[in-house]
């Protein structure tokens, strides 16, 4: 069962907890940042990169989920690009390589590379399961209501995907049902 800490601490908890973890040599420290569309994750990992740097004097890598769907019907393959590119090989002291989602050409594009030896901060949804799980030194899910997230995602993009909002939405319902990342994750906070 999660352990519920208040917003307010999780970036003073987290760079605490990650320092710890570089200090007892943990090569590549893993934070992984769940909860629904628009619950403050991406927000969150700003934060918490910010404040690593700032503490630690090593700049954090941040993968964004976002960044691994294959377009709006992509969550589980981000999901599982995830897995195969960037926690396994890292879980080896290999390098993750990754090829970007371009949601313009709706296609990959560039590729990107993590050698690790710094943290690791994934955000976004489906980046919490229970097979990413054990990789991950911190998790935390983000709890947000759904009138707030609607207004969120209202305020980042407009009304110009409010179409997708069902289809990402039922996508979510299905993975978080079947990985129940919000019961595994380390600890929950509300936004």
């Amino acid at each position: 069962m999660p352990q519920s800490i208040a917003i307010e601490e999780v970036v003073d908890t987290f760079t605490e907890r990650v320092l710890d973890l570089l200090d007892e040599g943990v090569y590549t420290p893993v934070i992984l940042l769940d909860g629904r569309s628009a619950s403050g994750k991406t927000t969150l990992a700003d934060q918490l990169q910010r404040s690593l740097f700032k503490s630690g004097e090593t700049l954090p890598r941040v993968v964004h989920m976002d960044d691994l769907y294959q377009g709006w019907n992509g969550l589980q393959q981000g999901h599982d690009l995830l897995l195969r590119n960037i926690l396994r090989p890292l879980s080896e002291r290999q390098r993750a390589h990754w090829q970007q989602w371009n949601w313009d050409l709706d296609d990959r594009d560039e590729w990107r590379e993590f050698d690790g030896g710094t943290p690791l901060i994934v955000e976004g949804c489906g980046s919490l399961s229970q097979v990413t799980a054990p990789f991950a030194n911190l998790s935390l899910w983000l709890e947000a209501d759904e009138a707030v997230r609607a207004q969120r995602w209202i305020d980042r993009s407009g009304h110009d995907h409010d179409e997708w909002w069902p289809i990402w939405a039922a996508q979510e319902l299905e993975f978080y049902a079947r990985e129940r990342s919000a019961e595994i994750a380390q600890f929950v906070a509300r936004t």
